[in-house]
C-alpha cells in the first residue's frame, strides 16, 4: 500500500507520522480495531535544548547560587532547583544485574554480571577533585572508580544558567585499562516527592538498546509505581528509551542527546540486594536515572549475550541536560 506524502510544510520542531494496521472485524483472539502492527517515521528536526550562560555563580555562606539552583559550596553538590529539593546527583554506572547479565551456570561465554562484580563496578567510589567558580559556570571535577583498581572515570560536571533554567554538561573520560563494557552511563539523583511522570519519547513500556522495537515515540504519562516491571527476581527494569523531555516531582528535564529515563522508590543498591519483590520497601525519596547509555540485555540466561553493537564501551563521552522547575 502506497502511503500518502506528508503535507507541506513540515511541522515546526519534531513530529512523527505513525501508521497502524488495525483489525477490521472482531476475531476469536482480539476485538475489532486491535492494533496488529505499527510503524513510525520522523518529520521535522528536533530543536536541541541548550542554556546560554547568562547568570554566573554567586558564592555565599556555605552555598553557591546559580540562577534558580543552589549548590553546597564545599562539595559542589546540587541541593535545589527553585523549590524542588535534589539530593545525591552524581555519575552512575551500575545497574541491578539482570538474569541475562548474570547468565546461566553452563554458559562458556563471558558473563558480564559476575565480571562487573569481580571488578567492583557495584561499589564505585566518588572522589571530589575540585570545585571551580568562574564568571559564567560552576565546574565540579571528580574521579569515579572501583576500590583497589587501577582504572576509573574522570567525570566533570559543568553547570550554567540563563537565570531561569539550569544547564548541566557531563564530560566522562576513561582512565586506565577498561576491559569490560559499562552496565550504564548517566546521572542519578533523588527527589523528595514524585508520583506522576510525564515524558516525550519512547513508551509506553520499558525499552533497552536491544529490546526497543515496541517503543513508540509519543507523549506518555504514568506513575512511578506503574513504571516498574515486577520481574519475579528483582533486577534492572523500567527504563523508557529515547526520551526528549520528562517531568516529575516538579522538575522538568530535557536531554541532549535523547536519554533513557528510570524512576524508582528505592535505590539501585536496594534493588540489587533484593531477592524477592517483598524485599523492596518504599522510602521518602524517588531515585531518578537519566542515562546516556545502557548495556544491551541479550538473552544469556538461556542463550547468547548481547550483540557487540549493543555493548556500552568505556570511551570519552559528553552529554547534557537542561533542568527547570515546572510552573505550578
Amino acid at each position: 500500500m502506497k502511503l500518502p506524502e506528508p503535507p507541506a510544510p513540515a511541522p515546526a520542531g519534531e513530529a512523527h507520522w505513525t501508521v497502524r494496521a488495525l483489525l477490521a472485524a472482531d476475531t476469536a483472539w482480539a476485538p475489532r480495531e486491535h492494533v496488529v502492527a505499527w510503524g513510525q517515521f520522523a518529520v521535522g528536526v528536533r530543536p536541541v535544548p541548550s542554556v546560554p550562560a547568562g547568570a554566573g555563580p554567586v558564592p555565599g555562606e556555605g552555598v553557591i547560587t546559580l540562577g534558580p539552583a543552589s549548590f553546597d559550596a564545599r562539595s559542589g553538590a546540587l541541593t535545589a532547583i527553585g523549590g524542588v529539593a535534589v539530593t545525591g546527583l552524581r555519575l552512575d554506572v551500575w545497574r541491578a544485574t539482570t538474569d541475562n547479565d548474570d547468565g546461566a551456570a553452563w554458559q562458556t561465554d563471558v558473563r558480564h554480571g559476575s565480571l562487573w562484580r569481580e571488578l567492583g563496578l557495584h561499589r564505585m567510589r566518588h572522589r571530589l577533585d575540585a570545585v571551580e567558580v568562574a564568571d559564567d559556570a560552576l565546574t565540579v571535577r571528580t574521579r569515579v572508580a572501583p576500590a583497589a583498581r587501577e582504572f576509573g572515570l574522570s567525570a566533570v560536571y559543568r553547570w550554567t544558567s540563563d537565570g531561569t533554567r539550569l544547564g548541566l554538561t557531563v564530560s566522562v573520560t576513561p582512565e586506565g585499562d577498561w576491559t569490560v563494557p559499562l552496565p550504564r552511563l548517566g546521572v542519578r539523583f533523588g527527589l523528595a516527592a514524585a508520583d506522576r511522570v510525564r515524558w516525550y519519547g519512547g513508551g509506553p513500556g520499558e525499552a533497552y538498546p536491544d529490546s526497543a522495537t515496541a517503543s513508540e515515540v509519543g507523549r506518555w504519562q504514568s506513575t512511578v509505581d506503574e513504571m516498574q516491571t515486577p520481574y519475579v527476581r528483582p533486577q534492572e527494569n523500567g527504563a523508557r528509551a529515547g526520551v526528549r523531555w520528562a517531568e516529575l516531582g516538579g522538575l522538568r528535564v530535557e536531554g541532549d542527546p535523547e536519554f533513557s529515563l528510570t524512576a524508582r522508590r528505592w535505590t539501585t543498591e536496594h534493588l540489587d540486594a533484593a531477592a524477592h519483590l517483598t524485599d523492596l520497601t518504599t522510602g521518602d525519596t524517588v531515585w531518578v536515572n537519566l542515562d546516556h547509555g545502557l548495556h544491551g540485555l541479550g538473552s544469556q540466561s538461556c542463550g547468547p549475550g548481547p550483540l557487540p553493537r549493543y555493548f556500552l564501551r568505556a570511551e570519552p563521552t559528553r552529554f547534557s541536560f537542561v533542568l527547570s522547575e515546572v510552573p505550578t
